[in-house]
């Protein structure tokens, strides 16, 4: 945490305490945990445990995340609707401690299940736990917001965030393959997987709740005055700014979620070492530990903009060198897959950092509504994590990717060897040169910078 260090922050802006930023960026381990396993294993799950189609795979996760796009801005209505009648949104943050039920349920397919009813299973658990999910997001994001602290403060509070989240990811995302049986993976494995980090997970965000009451009382609330609830979320699709950032996080989380996807399909038939899904997932993650105290540097020199925007170009030369596949030889590949890491890691910090400035901007404005705001942008996030799977799905569809069960080794046709390099490669690259190009129509951030 050494890069973390204080600033001095505006006169009228407080200066964090470490103990009470360390509460609240602990409840990020058990959110990384969500983030990253279905992310990561649940295609997967599907197609190569459960013998359910590709194509019926990438809709069994991409149907629950449409009802996101209604669910989370009403749970951010509800969000400020608790913040204006009891001054705080600890209720919600109480209702999404129940994630875990959820997550634990998610791969206990019962054992008669394949194909179609599995799909169907595995839909239902994943829409309550994506409502839980949002239930805890939504009022743990709108916390920057709520404080009266400056635009760097705000990247610092992040940075900390950043960091405990980036470890609950690595974490996950290097045990839960090795729990559910590794290269012998068993609906079994997939069970016991879900119920270890299911206690964990409960853990960490009970700590994040009352890490967030210590925060909140160790800095000044903002003064901003103004409407929640619809108003706020008609005033935040009208926000250009706020548009512009949307959209490109949109295309951000799409890009990464489906090179999440795609980790177990890469090192398994690409790379022909299904063992190495666990080393390109560190290779991915674990940049972060170390390189986001440096995005913080980064942000405070040339401002987050720019930061953000050099993220993104170095995430789409990864990629095209992931398009390669073996013949760019291994320690290339995972060379490339930390390239991908370090950009994630400013993807994850710098985005998260502005919003909290693009309300406090439409707070000056006369607008508030901090849980609304959050609501959009957290169903923009859950949209981005349901398209990425679901486009690297429709990749494998193409290419005549072969389903099976645990334990059966289909021979995969040259075309869906050839979808899934692609997929893990090309189609990120194209996708996050979009993301790219829509970053910078956003012009809020200099105005931003010169305020604090």
């Amino acid at each position: 945490m050494t890069g973390l260090d204080r600033r001095p922050a505006a006169a009228t802006d407080a200066t964090l305490p470490r103990g009470p930023l360390a509460g609240f960026a602990a409840g990020s381990l058990g959110m990384g945990v969500w983030v990253t396993v279905p992310g990561l294993l649940l295609l997967y799950f599907l197609t190569d445990v459960l013998a359910v189609g590709p194509w019926l795979a990438g809709l069994a996760l991409l149907l629950p995340k449409i009802a996101d796009v209604l669910l989370h801005p009403w749970v951010g209505h509800r969000a400020d609707v608790e913040q204006t009648r009891r001054g705080n949104r600890r209720r919600l943050l109480l209702l999404g401690c129940a994630l875990p039920v959820a997550f634990a349920a998610l791969f206990a397919v019962p054992g008669g299940l394949t194909g179609a009813p599995a799909a169907a299973w595995v839909a239902v658990f994943f829409i309550a736990g994506n409502l839980l999910f949002a239930a805890y997001q939504v009022p743990y994001l709108s916390t920057p917001a709520d404080l009266r602290i400056g635009y760097h403060e705000r990247t610092r509070l992040m940075a900390f965030r950043m960091v405990v989240l980036t470890l609950g990811i690595l974490v996950s995302g290097l045990l839960a393959p090795l729990l559910t049986g590794g290269d012998a993976a068993t609906r079994g494995g997939y069970q016991r997987m879900g119920v270890v980090l299911a206690v964990g997970m409960l853990v960490a965000m009970l700590v994040g709740v009352a890490g967030i009451a210590r925060l909140r009382g160790s800095a000044p609330a903002s003064t901003a005055s103004g409407h929640g609830g619809w108003r706020a979320l008609r005033t935040a699709l009208r926000d250009r700014q706020f548009r512009w950032l949307v959209a490109a996080y949109l295309a951000m989380s799409t890009t990464t979620h489906l090179v999440l996807a795609g980790v177990p399909y890469y090192a398994e038939y690409e790379l022909r070492a299904p063992g190495l899904t666990t080393v390109l997932v560190a290779a991915f993650v674990a940049p972060a530990l170390l390189v986001t105290p440096a995005w913080l540097v980064v942000a405070r020199r040339v401002g987050k903009q720019r930061a953000l925007l050099g993220a993104q170009g170095a995430f789409a030369i990864g990629s095209l060198v992931l398009a390669v596949g073996r013949p760019a030889g291994l320690p290339v590949l995972v060379a490339a897959v930390a390239v991908l890491g370090f950009a994630f890691a400013g993807m994850q910090l710098l985005p998260f950092s502005m919003l909290p400035d693009v309300i406090r901007a439409a707070s000056n404005s006369g607008s508030t509504g901090a849980g609304t705001y959050t609501g959009v942008w957290t169903a923009t996030e859950a949209t981005g994590a349901a398209l990425g799977p679901y486009a690297y799905a429709l990749c494998l569809t193409v290419g005549g990717f072969v389903a099976s069960t645990a334990g059966e080794s289909p021979v995969q046709p040259d075309a869906a060897l050839t979808a899934v390099r692609y997929g893990f490669g090309l189609l990120p690259a194209v996708a996050m040169l979009a993301a790219l190009l829509l970053q910078r129509r956003y012009t809020l951030d200099a105005t931003a910078r010169a305020a604090s």
